[in-house]
């Protein structure tokens, strides 16, 4: 590979996988918000709208954490990659837009009304607030998306005599097949982080004495949504992405599953170690058929392996494709595990008291993030060697005027800034748990024997 092409791809990587850490938990946090936030508009829903207030304030930082990181990934479009800008700007500029001006500015516009303006706003004010913020949070996952889909899957456009990309149909673009599974996979693993940061902070809470009463919201709130979104994860969403890669992307699928050799009843792999060179699976551990019935629903289809490909279409970094796919696959097994464990002891009324399951919510935090990374590695590093699938090759769309050493003193300037807001970030976020919600007010006290007054006959 080449060595600027390479700085390039690392750091347009570095700066997104960063930047992404911030909105996964933002976009799921907002759907959680709104649901305390219809809770509290019940008789006697205050309970919940301090619960909204709380995560309100993580919500903001991690927003601004969003924004601060987001700004430099989309000028490195012009900066790192000009000559794809240059050839796609006229399809990618559209989606890109719309994030900005109609979901961007709607979702802080929102959340500063949502943050600063309960009391104007009123119960029913506020809760539209929170809706906006939602909308806009999600909109804003869609433009971006859109974005991303194209490029996997090119639809609505057309190439003119100079080579630009130009773009033929809008609706195309924004209704584009392979962004509806994406879409959704992709929001509810946002869902996912949301509700482990939540039900973690709970445990955590529960485990240490504090906020009792919010703790047990937290974790009741986090273990009913983390189940419902792994689930989701695994079926339909995940099923359904899992067939467009088979369906427009079969390389991808191979490169994914250590598939090397074509063939009927083709196994699933769980675990194995790429040999590229030899064009095998070391140490194997596989089960027979079933990616043929995952992927074509019948036990013995044929599935194409990589020796169907020519080999300068294989993607170029087979095994970190390999492990970041079984990655992502195995901890979205954990996590249905986990959540299935823990709302059964929620059930029986038990999950509270079990400082096993506590401990064990306390310490998943990190790992939805894992997750979500490993899975964003699997598309990107599926699509390759293209950087528009099919249309544009990664290696013809970077900037040719700045050179390797130019992109590595860049790289190693925003490795050093980003070292420091993410000891900024920390600190914050560690002062607002440590601050923690604000308390459900005392019930009111029962007067003592002594401290009520003597019947009337002793007085006299």
């Amino acid at each position: 590979m080449d060595t600027a092409l390479g700085i390039h791809r690392f750091h347009f990587a570095f700066t997104v996988t960063y930047h992404y850490l911030f909105p996964q938990l933002t976009m799921g946090l907002a759907l959680l918000i709104l649901i305390f936030k219809t809770l509290a508009l019940r008789p006697g829903g205050d309970h919940f709208n301090r619960s909204a207030r709380f995560w309100a304030k993580i919500f903001a930082i991690n927003f601004v954490m969003g924004v601060v990181t987001g700004i430099p990934m989309e000028f490195q479009f012009g900066t790192n990659w000009s000559r794809f800008s240059e050839a796609a700007g006229g399809v990618i500029g559209q989606t890109l837009a719309m994030e900005g001006v109609y979901s961007f500015f709607l979702e802080s516009t929102f959340l500063g009304l949502f943050l600063y303006g309960e009391k104007l706003l009123g119960r029913i004010g506020h809760w539209f607030a929170a809706f906006m913020v939602f909308l806009g949070a999600w909109l804003s996952g869609y433009f971006i998306l859109a974005t991303n889909a194209w490029m996997q899957y090119p639809v609505g456009h057309g190439i003119d005599a100079d080579g630009r990309i130009y773009l033929e149909s809008f609706w195309q673009v924004l209704l584009n097949p392979w962004l509806f599974w994406m879409y959704l996979h992709n929001m509810i693993g946002s869902v996912v982080t949301a509700a482990f940061v939540m039900a973690s902070i709970g445990a955590y809470y529960l485990l240490s004495g504090k906020h009792p009463e919010q703790a047990r919201t937290f974790v009741k709130t986090g273990v009913i949504a983390g189940f419902t979104a792994s689930v989701l994860m695994l079926f339909p969403t995940g099923d359904g992405q899992g067939k467009m890669v088979a369906r427009h992307q079969p390389i991808a699928l191979a490169a994914m599953e250590g598939l090397f050799e074509t063939q009927a009843r083709a196994p699933i792999a769980i675990l194995g170690q790429p040999d590229v060179e030899r064009g095998k699976l070391d140490n194997p551990l596989t089960i027979p058929g079933v990616l043929s019935m995952l992927t074509y629903r019948r036990w013995s289809a044929e599935v194409r392996g990589l020796d169907a490909h020519p080999r300068d279409l294989w993607p170029d970094n087979i095994p970190l494709l390999f492990y970041s796919f079984h990655i992502m696959i195995g901890l979205g097994t954990i996590f249905i595990a986990v959540m299935s464990a823990a709302a059964l002891l929620l059930w029986k009324g038990a999950l509270y008291t079990s400082k096993a399951m506590l401990w064990t919510l306390a310490l998943m935090l990190p790992f939805p993030y894992i997750a979500n990374t490993a899975g964003w590695l699997t598309a990107e590093l599926g699509r390759q060697p293209w950087l528009i699938y099919g249309v544009m090759r990664t290696s013809a769309g970077p900037s040719t005027q700045v050179s390797s050493g130019n992109a590595l003193f860049t790289l190693i300037g925003f490795m050093g800034m980003y070292a420091l807001l993410s000891i900024l970030f920390l600190f914050l976020v560690h002062r607002e748990i440590d601050h923690g919600p604000e308390p459900d007010p005392a019930p009111p006290r029962e007067p003592a024997p002594e401290d009520e007054p003597a019947p009337l006959e002793e007085v006299a």
